[in-house]
């Protein structure tokens, strides 16, 4: 029987799964990878340990018939391209060392061609304003740059091109640099033009499915390249265009599917993006939406204390917050969709004397499931369409407490699968389907369905909270 070695490359640690023709998935091994915060604003990671990580859970895989990756989308690296070592640190998508060039290009009036072209707004989140750091404040970079040897990329095309010796990303993970037109699925002269990157310096573009080489020294091909949300998207099995996906990690992030070929509907704060591409095939769409801090802001609470846990679902059926007029806004590191104003800040309303820190962290986990309402109110204003089926995965979907809440507050069943790493399920979806198997369609086997039970309260807290956000929002308009 054929497998696949699925690797889920994600923003704190990198994880394998075998995954069998027939779908069985067995977990290879996992690995944790250091996070380097040299000064506020700036999050760091080692691309030779990363790799050094997925080497070594290949090795321990063993034989197997193909491999799929998942990156982490935004994350960036350059290189040199005679000897692969890179010339810093990879700059990772949650760093915001460049917010300064990116306000500086909003006020020149450059933000409409660069969402026209991209679909994306002006944002440091994104990889172009990264991309050219290396060359503005890395003496090395340039170096290589005149000598022809510079390259650099999401962090997908330096594991290639070390692993492969390829230098490749596909199509989903271009799409969310800022680089990458989005109709045509190939680097736009303009867009290098106005972030000033040398296109020469980038990787070719290829569908998520398709080859991206062989393993050195192991004839092993790569058959999947994909970002992480993208690859979960494809896991879920949505069928429906509408439908949505939110992944609680670090940050949380919602896909909303859209259709192929068609990459419209991005009105209203919410980003068109490509979801996933099948070689010889017309580009599949989404819009995209984030909560840039989730479960980074229930880490952040757990820090002040162990009387501070979001663990304990006991504890947080106890407390109290919205219902005493306590809210959090989990804006730690700013506001994203649909209103991507980086100056916005986290903050506490209604703390009284009578606030318990059980109370704190419950307002912590419930300012993620109000957050996450409005990410879907969002998509369903832009898109015109509701989602018939909303599913989630991450690390916040194992609170039960959580994802009752979630379901309370958006009114509808909220499907939660159980023991899977959904991720590494879609990359081998994606492989079993490009070997000409018919796509899996969705099914309640493996699922937790969680129901709203509703009285009246969420709706009336969603409407205060909603208004702490336009507070947020004017507050920074003001300064």
């Amino acid at each position: 029987m054929k497998s696949c070695l699925a690797i889920d490359q994600g923003t704190t640690g990198t994880k394998a799964y075998r995954v069998w023709s027939d779908g069985r998935m067995e977990l290879v091994g996992r690995r944790s990878h250091q996070q380097f915060l040299p000064a506020p604003g700036l999050v760091e990671h080692d691309a030779e340990e990363i790799l050094r990580h997925i080497e070594e859970l290949i090795a321990e895989a063993g034989p197997v018939d193909a491999l799929a990756l998942a990156n982490q989308g935004e994350t960036v690296v350059a290189w040199d391209a005679e000897t692969g070592v890179p010339v810093g640190p990879a700059i990772v998508w949650q760093d915001t060392r460049t917010a300064d060039v990116v306000a500086r290009m909003k006020e020149e009036g450059l933000e409409p061609d660069i969402r026209a072209r991209s679909g994306l707004p002006l944002d440091c989140y994104f990889s172009a304003s990264r991309l050219r750091w290396y060359l503005d404040h890395v003496p090395q970079a340039r170096l290589l740059r005149e000598q022809g040897r510079l390259r650099f990329g999401t962090s997908d095309a330096f594991f290639f091109d070390r692993l492969c010796g390829v230098f490749v990303t596909d199509v989903s993970t271009a799409s969310r640099t800022s680089l990458m037109n989005l109709r045509t699925c190939e680097w736009d002269e303009t867009l290098c033009r106005l972030f000033d990157v040398p296109m020469d310096c980038l990787p070719s573009i290829r569908p998520t499915v398709g080859t991206f080489g062989l393993l050195r020294d192991r004839n092993i091909p790569v058959r999947v390249s994909a970002v992480d949300q993208q690859a979960a998207l494809y896991g879920h099995g949505l069928q429906h265009p509408g439908d949505v996906k939110i992944t609680f990690g670090t940050g949380a992030f919602a896909l909303a599917l859209g259709g192929e070929g068609s990459c419209g509907g991005g009105e209203g704060g919410v980003l068109p993006t490509v979801a996933w591409q099948f070689a010889g095939r017309s580009a599949v769409y989404a819009l995209e939406g984030g909560i840039l801090t989730a479960g980074a802001s229930v880490n952040w609470v757990e820090s002040l204390g162990p009387d501070f846990s979001c663990a304990d679902e006991k504890t947080l059926e106890a407390a109290q917050a919205a219902g005493k007029g306590v809210f959090f806004l989990p804006a730690l590191q700013g506001l994203g969709c649909p209103w991507w104003e980086r100056d916005a800040r986290g903050s506490w309303v209604g703390l009284g004397l009578d606030t318990r820190p059980a109370d704190m962290a419950r307002a912590v986990l419930e300012g993620i499931a109000f957050r996450s309402v409005q990410l879907v109110k969002t998509f369903a204003a832009a898109s015109g369409q509701a989602a018939t089926r909303i599913s989630v995965d991450g690390g916040l979907v194992s609170n039960r407490w959580f994802t009752q809440f979630l379901a309370n507050c958006l009114g509808a069943s909220v499907h939660v699968p159980e023991q899977v790493d959904v991720t590494a399920a879609g990359l081998g979806r994606f492989w079993l389907d490009g070997e000409g198997s018919q796509p899996a369609q969705a099914s309640e086997a493996g699922w937790r369905v969680v129901t709203p039970r509703q009285d009246g309260a969420e709706a009336r807290w969603q409407a205060a909270f909603d208004h702490v956000t336009r507070q947020a929002i004017e507050r920074c308009a003001k300064s």
